[in-house]
């Protein structure tokens, strides 16, 4: 028991004196730093020639310092992370020939003729019908779909009193019925001049199948450069446009090859006389006051030719027997290529390539929010409206769904206030609908006078005064101004401004530079393991003179005393 006594203490002292040098060594490493150190305030730590008072002031003010700087950076980088873009005006304005002139959407407010279908006497007599009358009533087919194209009003006040409605007697899909009972382009539109230049409308406008049926666009480019045709359905086509664009991209503009010509069509300058105007037709005996509500008039959009139209969401009246002048005031948004490398959610926007839309090749918000609305209403109601975007095999709603319909597009609208809750059960959030990196608005400055248009036409010898019952509007849009600003996204701060900010900081609070640093990291790695190489250097110097200093020692004399201790 004694020897074995005798043994532990000395491991035990041997550990104790490792510890002592270590804490030994330690201490030498911190003085060694204070005293060379070029922070400002840490030589005063390890000077022996100061009072402990000193020494326990200049650490209160070291730590004050170094809290201060710690605060001011993490602001610096909370500015930097949560708002490192900023919106603000280019250094140059934009001429109005560098972008396209605005896509326009008219849409009638008579979608069929009064030969064809009156809605308000057939309406009367449909919903005072049996469920087996209603069924056998010639005009059911026109009826059901006519009622996917009324106003809200109709749903509130009128349909909600009728009786439950019946599906289409054929097999005839709804989009196919529109196309058969609308207005020719011949019908509506005459006289199209753009940069006064008398074209036929046919050859300007095309056929554009939206939420308020067949409209005519004119600027929009076509489906095969708009929507992914191999995805959506085929059999009832959204778009007749036929020009092709192979100069012009949302992103980057007109292409150097680009003439006057190139479609889309831009004009050179503003006025009146370099712009768009036509004469839009409607006839009094198909004015219809049950369905499309009390103001007869055609609905105008002006949005982007990459934008597929939205009507119902805002539009500018066109009302009969008036003419409206729209002068147009383009707002344009566009990011600078330094954004790239940050991510959508940092920069607010979405380059086109960065999202994918199912049904569209081109990223906008408002395809974004279309295709957002197609995909909740089919969730919601296991199927969408006619004129939404979908492949084949998605069942089209009925009209007797037309109150689901409305209830996801309101669903949908009020998603936008549960922004502090779930992000998992709201749908529109899902959808992350940012706006596009490249962006162009087009705003409107609306002027409306009466139009006398028959003693107008008897001047200039028209042959619209020997049509009896009709109604003449003339709609004139155009560049307000030669030139536009143009807004743009740029780094409000960078990386380098970022560690800019950071070294000044640190160099007002602790007097710290970069070298600084790579100093505190040398004396926290390479000096512990410098010092740590020489000592064990100098341990096996000192085993090696020991043993040199003993005469006739071996290795079988120390073998002997092993063995007789074992004794």
């Amino acid at each position: 028991m004694t020897t074995t006594s005798e043994t532990i203490r000395p491991s035990r002292e041997m550990e104790r004196s490792k510890v002592q040098l270590a804490s030994a060594g330690a201490k030498e490493l911190f003085l060694e730093y204070c005293s060379n150190s070029s922070v400002h305030g840490v030589r005063y730590f390890g000077c022996r020639e100061r009072s402990l008072c000193e020494k326990f002031w200049w650490v209160v003010v070291f730590v004050l310092s170094v809290g201060s700087c710690v605060m001011l950076i993490l602001k610096t980088y909370q500015k930097w992370d949560q708002t490192p873009v900023i919106v603000s005006f280019n250094e140059k304005s934009t001429p109005v020939w560098q972008i396209p002139f605005p896509a326009v959407t008219i849409c009638p407010q008579t979608k069929v003729k009064s030969e064809i279908l009156n809605f308000s006497r057939d309406f009367g007599e449909f919903i005072n019908m049996d469920s087996d009358e209603a069924g056998d009533f010639n005009r059911t087919d026109y009826l059901l779909t006519m009622m996917q194209l009324c106003e809200r009003t109709f749903y509130t006040i009128v349909l909600r009193e009728a009786h439950s409605l019946p599906n289409k007697a054929s097999h005839q899909s709804y989009a196919s019925i529109v196309r058969e009972m609308s207005l020719s382009m011949y019908q509506m539109m005459e006289y199209c001049m753009i940069r006064s230049e008398l074209k036929f409308c046919e050859d300007m406008f095309s056929h554009t199948m939206t939420e308020e049926g067949i409209c005519v666009s004119f600027n929009l480019l076509s489906a095969a450069e708009l929507l992914r045709t191999d995805v959506i359905q085929t059999a009832d086509p959204y778009l007749s446009e036929h020009h092709k664009a192979p100069h012009w991209t949302l992103e980057q503009g007109y292409s150097p090859e680009a003439t006057l010509s190139s479609y889309p069509y831009r004009t050179l300058g503003p006025g009146y006389s370099a712009g768009l105007s036509l004469l839009l037709l409607s006839s009094n005996h198909d004015l219809d006051y049950l369905c499309r509500g009390p103001v007869q008039a055609f609905k105008v959009l002006l949005h982007s030719s990459a934008e597929y139209p939205q009507v119902s969401q805002r539009f500018v009246h066109v009302p009969v027997d008036q003419e409206v002048t729209i002068a147009v005031k383009p707002q344009m948004v566009t990011t600078t290529e330094g954004l790239r490398s940050y991510t959508p959610e940092r920069r607010q926007c979405f380059f086109n390539n960065e999202r994918y839309l199912q049904f569209f090749k081109i990223y906008t918000q408002d395809n974004c929010e279309l295709e957002c609305l197609t995909n909740y209403t089919l969730q919601r109601c296991n199927c969408v409206k006619f004129s939404m975007m979908y492949s084949n095999g998605t069942p089209v709603c009925e009209t007797n769904q037309i109150y689901c319909m409305l209830d996801a597009e309101n669903d949908l609208l009020e998603m936008d206030l549960l922004s502090h809750q779930d992000q998992q059960a709201n749908f529109r959030a899902q959808c992350n609908c940012l706006p596009a990196c490249t962006s162009i608005q087009y705003d409107a400055e609306i002027t409306q006078t009466d139009f006398d248009w028959q003693k107008w036409s008897q001047a200039i010898e028209l042959p619209l005064n020997s049509t009896t019952g009709m109604h003449v509007a003339r709609l004139g849009i155009y560049f307000k101004e030669a030139q536009f600003m143009t807004s743009k996204r740029s780094e409000l701060y960078g990386l380098t401004d970022f560690l800019a900010n950071c070294g000044g900081l640190l160099g007002l609070c602790m007097g710290v530079s970069l070298l600084s640093l790579v100093e505190l990291c040398y004396f926290c790695t390479v000096r512990p393991f410098s010092l740590w190489r020489k000592q064990k250097r100098a341990e096996v110097d000192a085993k090696n003179l020991k043993y040199d200093e003993v005469p006739g020692i071996s290795l079988l004399s120390m073998s002997m005393k092993g063995d007789k201790d074992l004794q």
